[in-house]
């Protein structure tokens, strides 16, 4: 026995200790936390608005603090019929540079048409749960296109009035080329 009792204070503790987690103490996966912004593409010369236009050789590159740089699931090496945009849960704004037929030739030009867009809005943190913490909502989202001569980017278009991102599989925007 006494050589058993080495074995059973940690069971013991370890299973008064699983019986003490209650079911929020874990965040799940399939809990939705801070939404990317969800833009889908459309062609401007179709007549219906309903059907998406790929475009061709998206790259996304975001602009400033935090994460700069190339969003990595659209790099340039394909087209895409929407984006889901991550947006800044410090400042009430995040730009980017949406990057139309993306290619770099022999000599390191970079080819294709970039164009600037500026995502406005206000910041909300909502309580998810205890063990998830708080996600940010963005109200009265705005998206302006920056006009640099060469806009491939016709027209920015919200879905709703004072348009709100709080569910990733909700469309947000509508981008018309």
């Amino acid at each position: 026995m006494k050589k058993y009792r080495f074995l059973i204070i940690p069971l013991l503790v370890l299973f008064v200790t699983l019986l003490s987690c209650e079911k929020d103490d874990i965040c799940s996966e399939t809990t939705e936390t801070t939404p990317n912004m969800h833009i889908v593409f459309y062609d401007i010369n179709f007549p219906s608005t309903d059907t998406p236009k790929n475009v061709k050789k998206l790259r996304v590159t975001g602009i400033g603090d935090p994460d700069p740089g190339v969003v990595s699931t659209y790099d340039g090496s394909k087209s895409a019929k929407e984006v889901y945009l991550p947006l800044k849960t410090t400042e009430n704004s995040t730009q980017f540079i949406l990057h139309k037929d993306y290619k770099i030739d022999e000599d390191d030009n970079v080819l294709g048409n970039p164009d600037t867009i500026t995502i406005s809005y206000v910041r909300k943190e909502v309580f998810v749960s205890r063990a998830c913490g708080y996600k940010t909502i963005f109200e009265n989202v705005v998206v302006t296109v920056e006009d640099d001569g060469d806009k491939w980017i016709q027209i920015a278009q919200a879905v709703n009035d004072n348009q709100t991102v709080e569910h990733e599989d909700d469309i947000h925007y509508k981008i018309f080329h």
